[in-house]
């Protein structure tokens, strides 16, 4: 939803209240629980962990209750800018494609987190799904690493020349095969990796599968145990593994901690800084400002499906992010740097 539909929402859920209606409200969202609980309760692994009054916990002791140990840093530190003479891993020019996209020109370098910001709707999904090569009719240029590439298709894509993965936006419907087990909903996007002569080998299966569940700590009754039987989280975990098992260079992801719990966005947090330090280019779209703000690099700002505004490492903050997603101040913040006119 966008902040708009999200505060008329909350109108509604106030008369409500105030016309003597109980409310259960459940969300992960800590500043909507500020904004609307009186009594707050906070669960962990099915457990009542404390019931409190609103306001009287901060937000880190509420977190500490949630993930059930300290919680002392949101977001890894991000590392120094460092020159790169190299072509950059992943370069768009002038990408269009009907009226959702509008000559959209950027560049992610090996070791970078690209971060996509704007309202919600403003050809975010639509640029990553035409990276991935599930739209039709995208005109413009891709090249990864120097070399002109086009992703006609997700197989395309994934290819080992291309090298791209996509964590999509609905884990339920479109990551995920629910009632298949963990291991087959890993093993799928990688069966290349995992199989000779087109016949699975169960033991090199198993060996890849296991490295996945250890690298993203994923709590599992066991490998055969279907992908609907995890948490939220825990699913958004093999979806991500699942890409992970494909070995790409560069990577995508669509708003991939909406409705996960704190604990597991952390340890995406960490992944994410991980997977680029290892030397992968990460393009990030979040409706999350806090997530642009403290795990990218750059953002770029999407307006009415354009690029309005880039903005790199300090210059990433609450402030510019939302008057770049209104399509307002720029012009001020311009005027104000160059002093009033004469």
């Amino acid at each position: 939803m966008t902040a708009a539909d999200v505060a008329k929402v909350f109108v509604v859920l106030k008369r409500l209240r105030q016309e003597g209606l109980a409310l259960l409200f459940i969300s992960h969202r800590m500043h909507e629980i500020a904004e609307l609980a009186d009594e707050c309760t906070v669960f962990r692994n099915g457990a009542n962990v404390a019931t409190y009054a609103a306001g009287t916990k901060t937000d880190n002791e509420v977190v500490e209750m949630m993930i059930g140990r300290e919680y002392s840093h949101v977001f890894p530190p991000k590392p120094a800018a460092r020159a790169n003479g190299a072509a950059p891993l992943l370069e768009v020019r002038n990408l269009s494609w009907t009226d959702r996209l509008r000559d959209i020109s950027f560049t992610a370098e090996a070791g970078e987190v690209v971060g996509l910001g704007g309202l919600d709707g403003q050809g975010q999904r639509e640029l990553l799904l035409a990276l991935f090569g599930v739209l039709r009719g995208v005109s413009g240029e891709i090249r990864v690493a120097g070399a002109p590439v086009s992703p006609s298709s997700p197989h395309a894509a994934k290819a080992k020349s291309i090298g791209m993965a996509l964590i999509p936006e609905d884990r339920k419907t479109e990551g995920l095969m629910l009632p298949m087990s963990v291991r087959e909903n890993l093993s799928f996007a990688a069966l290349g990796r995992v199989s000779r002569g087109g016949v699975v080998d169960a033991t090199r299966e198993s060996k890849l599968v296991g490295e996945m569940i250890d690298l993203l700590e994923i709590h599992t009754a066991g490998t055969d145990a279907p992908a609907g039987s995890l948490s939220g989280g825990n699913q958004q975990k093999v979806v991500i593994a699942k890409w992970l098992m494909v070995e790409p260079r560069i990577i995508l992801l669509n708003d991939p901690t909406r409705g996960i719990d704190v604990g597991t966005k952390q340890e995406i947090y960490v992944l994410l800084r991980r997977l680029a330090d290892a030397g992968a280019a990460i393009v990030f779209y979040t409706t999350d400002y806090d997530e642009l703000i403290g795990c990218c690099d750059r953002a770029l700002v999407l307006y009415d499906g354009a690029v309005k505004r880039v903005l790199c490492g300090a210059e990433i903050t609450e402030r510019a992010l939302i008057s770049s997603a209104l399509n307002i101040g720029t012009e001020a913040e311009a005027a104000a740097a160059t002093g009033p006119r004469r």
